[in-house]
């Protein structure tokens, strides 16, 4: 689907502004792949519910409060941050990767639709100073080493409906993988929220902090 409309499925309360930048997504991310592969070409055909709805999953589990300062580790070409940065226009973005080239399309992406709210910085995760409220990602690596990457960066006041922790984007079966993690987690479907068969084996990871 390569318009807005299964975005507006299931947040139908968005202003003119942002239905404009949601909407400009799609000619962006061609524009910039064609220069630099952050997507694969068959995902770029489905760019709205892949990536963009995909990443919105997170705002189902956790609709971050205006202020919220937000890591997105090992962003890529801006997802989750991006699609969340428009979602909630009040709320502080950084967007890390370790591959400069995917962080140019970020920042390109970014001043296009005017997100003051995003930070895009070519750094590994272990090296940002800081702190924040939520980490959140996209299936960078296991859990268990991502934890040691970012488990010193969170602000100790919660104000958020959530207590501040990681939101992960993963996807099938998860059991040997969680089973490395020494915290305790929470596991939500998006199937759940999302209807599209895209979404069956797909899930939010929150670990709490």
């Amino acid at each position: 689907m390569s318009d807005i409309s299964v975005i507006l499925k299931y947040f139908p309360d968005l202003s003119a502004k942002q239905q404009d930048q949601f909407g400009r997504l799609q000619d962006l991310y061609e524009l910039w792949n064609n220069q630099i592969n952050v997507i694969s070409r068959k995902d770029l055909e489905n760019l709205y519910e892949k990536h963009v709805l995909h990443s919105l999953g997170i705002a189902r589990v956790c609709s971050f409060v205006d202020d919220s300062d937000i890591l997105d580790v090992g962003t890529g070409g801006g997802f989750p941050g991006i699609p969340l940065a428009i979602l909630f226009p009040e709320v502080k973005f950084h967007l890390v990767d370790s591959i400069g080239k995917k962080i140019k399309v970020v920042s390109e992406v970014a001043a296009a639709l005017g997100l003051t709210n995003v930070k895009a910085e070519h750094q590994r995760a272990e090296k940002i100073e800081g702190k924040y409220d939520f980490v959140i990602s996209r299936a960078v690596t296991r859990m268990a080493p991502f934890i040691g990457w970012i488990e010193h960066k969170f602000n100790k006041n919660h104000f958020n409906p959530l207590d501040n922790g990681i939101l992960y984007l993963k996807g099938g079966d998860l059991s040997e993988e969680l089973g490395e993690v020494k915290r305790k987690y929470k596991i939500y479907d998006l199937s759940d929220v999302f209807e599209e068969e895209f979404f069956e084996t797909k899930k939010v990871v929150y670990v709490p902090f």
